[in-house]
């Protein structure tokens, strides 16, 4: 799939390439993105720049994965998206905000923008958000975003080494008021 660009009033939703390396670099010596993330820690310049010149591009060229870098109009980075596509119609959405930038509704609006446009543009009906346990800033911006908290997975992540449980939510297109591309027969 092609890149896109998504605009907000406050955002713009881009790809990432190399001119975003210092900034990524930047905001992930933050302990808790090391913390929450599964980001190597230490986060090296040369992880950024794997990121930004190789993972980020290649997603997108193989429809694996979309990465959007969260800037504000200044072109300042606040933070970092992506949906990874898990199976037919599902992605899986993972997000960071950069640390001068938390508690100003950035990430939120941006995991809006970016699940309308899976729905809309990727033929996702269901986006889970996945956190582990304890990561309480992660699940405010996904109970925000509209998501469904279902529950607790034992054991669901590996975040550096250590199994840890998670929390999973979803959010459908119907949550946004938008259609599906499959019909959705809840359970009764």
């Amino acid at each position: 799939m092609d890149p896109v660009t998504l605009t907000t009033d406050r955002l713009l939703l881009r790809p990432v390439g190399p001119q975003d390396t210092d900034a990524v670099y930047d905001a992930c010596q933050d302990p808790d993105i090391q913390r929450w993330t599964t980001i190597p820690s230490p986060y090296l310049r040369e992880h950024a720049r794997n990121f930004t010149e190789q993972l980020a591009p290649r997603g997108w060229a193989d429809g694996s994965m979309f990465t959007f870098g969260v800037f504000l109009h200044s072109g300042e980075l606040a933070g970092m998206l992506g949906i990874t596509l898990r199976a037919l119609g599902l992605g899986e959405i993972g997000f960071w905000a950069a640390k001068q930038h938390r508690a100003n509704g950035y990430v939120t609006e941006a995991v809006l923008t970016a699940c309308r446009w899976s729905f809309t543009h990727a033929a996702l009906d269901r986006v889970e958000w996945r956190a582990e346990v304890g990561n309480r800033a992660s699940r405010a911006v996904a109970e925000r975003a509209g998501f469904t908290i279902e529950g607790t997975l034992r054991s669901a992540t590996n975040n550096k080494g250590v199994r840890r449980d998670a929390w999973v939510g979803s959010l459908l297109p119907s949550d946004l008021g938008l259609p599906s591309v499959a019909p959705y027969l809840p359970a009764r």
